[in-house]
């Protein structure tokens, strides 16, 4: 199923609006806080000191390219309608927590509550067009007009294992690392994960523990999807890879920054599980990218349904085998072929009308 012409606008114009307000509060927070503070903190240093309390993080800027990249999309591409669901999924999920936690006292000490309100509005915009993504996807899908209209396409069997075995392994190390954080740090449960004065968090940006077990559910829907070589499982896996790049990356910076890679062999062995996890997030990432991103195998449709080619059939191409139809009519003055190999029986002998009957012969003259 594709999308007709005016789910394709539809989606498109709703990515924008969706990019714009993310890109709003990005550039309050370059402009309020500092552009190389920002990034400072979005990364984690110690030692950042942002003039104002950032209202976004990482995860903001990483939507902003997702929201362009699936208008795209969504207005050419034969995947837009499980590009615009894996949109309208994570934007719920993203956006949700800002219902309950942007109107937390805690956070009548870190803004404004002008700042607060118009994030409470932004919000509920978000989540209401995050909602008419997937109303779009599954309203204005259609069947192909013709066997040759571009359908959703498939991940390859090679790229589909690969995005399998690296998604399904990235979102359990993010769900293990989870069960780490709450043995060992109880006492910020549940705030690691709804929000809460025990936890840094941004305005518009979920608390960590939720985006982290949100990252992880994608992944792994991702990878059992492309393991199946469904037609929606190249968005999915592009954007579970999108995000998981995010905090790997953000990881390999903070190890580079503190010079964890010199003194490696003297942390303790969580340290360096760690360490690794970072890079193997940064590499599964970038790995599932560059796999998943080429267009993929597109169903073949041919004249009696998909899975047939159009130009072959039987044990040389794909499908069935043809029938043999019914034998031609004889033409005028044929006679039909006697049963058995060999020449047909008559005539002369060879090809063409058997030759005329003899006349019956005339009596010898004089009888």
């Amino acid at each position: 199923m594709i999308l007709t012409r005016g789910a394709r606008v539809t989606g498109g114009a709703l990515c924008g609006v969706l990019a714009v307000i993310v890109a709003s509060w990005l550039v309050r927070d370059a402009r309020a806080a500092e552009f190389g503070q920002l990034w400072r903190y979005w990364a984690g240093f110690y030692e950042a000191r942002p003039q104002v309390m950032p209202a976004t993080s990482a995860m903001d800027a990483v939507l902003f390219v997702v929201y362009v990249a699936v208008a795209m999309a969504a207005l050419r591409s034969s995947v837009g309608a499980p590009a615009l669901v894996v949109t309208g999924v994570v934007t719920l999920g993203v956006r949700l927590p800002g219902l309950w936690s942007i109107g937390d006292r805690r956070m009548d000490h870190l803004f404004s509550e002008d700042l607060r309100s118009r994030a409470l509005i932004c919000a509920f915009v978000a989540l209401a067009a995050g909602a008419a993504l997937i109303i779009t996807a599954a309203a204005g899908r259609r069947p192909p007009a013709d066997a040759y209209e571009p359908t959703p396409t498939r991940p390859g069997p090679g790229a589909g294992v690969l995005a399998f075995l690296l998604l399904c392994a990235a979102g359990a190390v993010l769900i293990a690392w989870e069960i780490r954080q709450v043995v060992r740090y109880s006492e910020i449960f549940p705030d690691w994960y709804v929000g809460g004065d025990r936890v840094a968090q941004g305005l518009t940006s979920p608390p960590p523990g939720w985006a982290t077990v949100l990252v992880a559910l994608l992944c792994a829907y991702a990878g059992v999807s492309a393991a199946a070589r469904a037609t929606h499982a190249r968005p999915f896996g592009l954007v579970a890879a999108a995000l998981l790049l995010t905090g790997g990356v953000l990881g390999v910076i903070r190890v580079v920054h503190y010079d964890l890679l010199d003194d490696f062999g003297s942390l303790p062995v969580e340290d360096q599980l760690m360490v690794a996890s970072w890079f193997f997030q940064a590499f599964a990432s970038v790995a599932v990218l560059i796999a998943l991103a080429p267009r993929g195998l597109a169903d073949v449709r041919g004249p009696h349904g998909p899975g047939q080619d159009p130009w072959c059939g039987g044990p040389s191409g794909y499908g069935p085998a043809p029938q043999p139809g019914p034998a031609a009519p004889p033409y005028p003055g044929q006679r039909p072929p006697a049963p058995g190999y060999g020449y047909p029986q008559g005539g002369s002998g060879g090809f063409g009308p058997p030759p005329p009957p003899s006349p019956p012969s005339q009596p010898p003259p004089g009888w």
